[in-house]
């Protein structure tokens, strides 16, 4: 019977090893870990790596998170690095963590966390990559919060495929795949109950809103988000680059801060004036602006006539001689700049 999920899944992770290899500078023979949580998604990415990590000359092994917030989440750790040494992984490490959640919300909180100790386990073993498990089906639903909040292309551009030592060898796979992936293989996964409790938004996404979209507009919906994401990907990035070399010429070190020349600040089109602010205020002040944050300083320079200051996050932003200054502030915008 030819099994044509396990064949995908290690496809993907052979391709995704083999861009590693020629592109990224990681040596042959480095050590590569799969963050295994146990479910369908990261086990089947478990059983992949384990096959093609050594025929692309690298070295495979596991991180095991348990984040300690559901009853029983020993078991499962302990039962996921099992099955990461019955695949062949090595070495395969366990780190059990505690979430704080300091306001940003549970998921947010977990992820920050199980990210922490993903930087953690590179440390301890010398691992120069770890891979995560995020499928098709989690970019799709990526792009559509980040359509539903409003957000430019830089979230509409979804999960990265890579970012620093992460790489996400699965986002062309459906989780569908990888269910069917397991069961070619003879691996048992767990199901997270978290991950059917409609209090999430990802959830109330994934089990009503892309359904939906499937049966009144057709079939493909999730590849179709996934092009979506990569066209978007394409733009930010290229974008971003422009306005970085914007940065570096626009900016000039004031006494009370930063400034932009005025004109050539407004000659930019909007996509790239807004990037230029955004980026300044986060560079140096530690703000991350609202678009209409962005909008008010980008009016200093593109209609200007005679306002005053713009507050925002710990910064003042203000026209001057020509130039749009922005300076650290904090506090009520009544109180003295410090």
């Amino acid at each position: 019977m030819v099994q044509r999920a396990l064949l995908a899944t290690r496809s993907a992770v052979r391709e995704a090893l083999r861009d590693v290899a020629h592109g990224a500078g990681v040596p042959r023979g480095a050590l590569i870990l799969v963050a295994l949580s146990g479910g369908a998604d990261s086990l089947a990415l478990a059983a992949a790596a384990a096959y093609e990590a050594p025929r692309a000359g690298f070295r495979a092994g596991a991180v095991v998170v348990d984040h300690s917030l559901q009853r029983g989440s020993a078991g499962v750790a302990a039962r996921a690095a099992a099955q990461a040494r019955e695949v062949g992984l090595d070495p395969v490490l366990s780190v059990r963590i505690t979430v704080a959640d300091a306001g940003e919300g549970p998921e947010a909180a977990a992820r920050a966390a199980r990210y922490a100790a993903f930087d953690d386990a590179s440390v301890w073993s010398g691992a120069e990559l770890i891979l995560t498990a995020h499928t098709a089906d989690d970019q799709a639903e990526q792009v559509l919060l980040g359509l539903a909040r409003g957000s430019g292309a830089r979230s509409l551009a979804g999960i990265p495929r890579r970012r620093g030592r992460i790489l996400r060898p699965f986002l062309g796979i459906t989780r569908a795949q990888t269910e069917a992936a397991c069961a070619d293989a003879g691996l048992e996964f767990w199901r997270d109950p978290h991950n059917a409790d409609p209090a999430y938004a990802r959830v109330r996404v994934r089990e009503r809103i892309l359904p939906l979209m499937e049966r009144e507009l057709g079939p493909g919906i999730v590849a179709a988000l996934g092009r979506t994401a990569a066209l978007a990907r394409e733009d930010a990035e290229a974008l971003d680059g422009i306005a970085g070399d914007l940065v570096a010429a626009l900016v000039r070190r004031t006494d009370a801060g930063v400034a932009l020349e005025a004109g050539a600040l407004a000659a930019q089109p909007a996509a790239l004036r807004n990037r230029v602010i955004r980026r300044v205020a986060a560079a140096e002040f530690g703000s991350a602006l609202s678009r209409e944050h962005t909008e008010a300083i980008a009016a200093l320079a593109v209609d200007w006539r005679g306002r005053g200051p713009v507050f925002a996050p710990g910064m003042r932003a203000e026209r001057s001689r020509g130039a749009v200054v922005l300076s650290a502030h904090r506090g009520s915008p009544r109180a003295p700049r410090t």
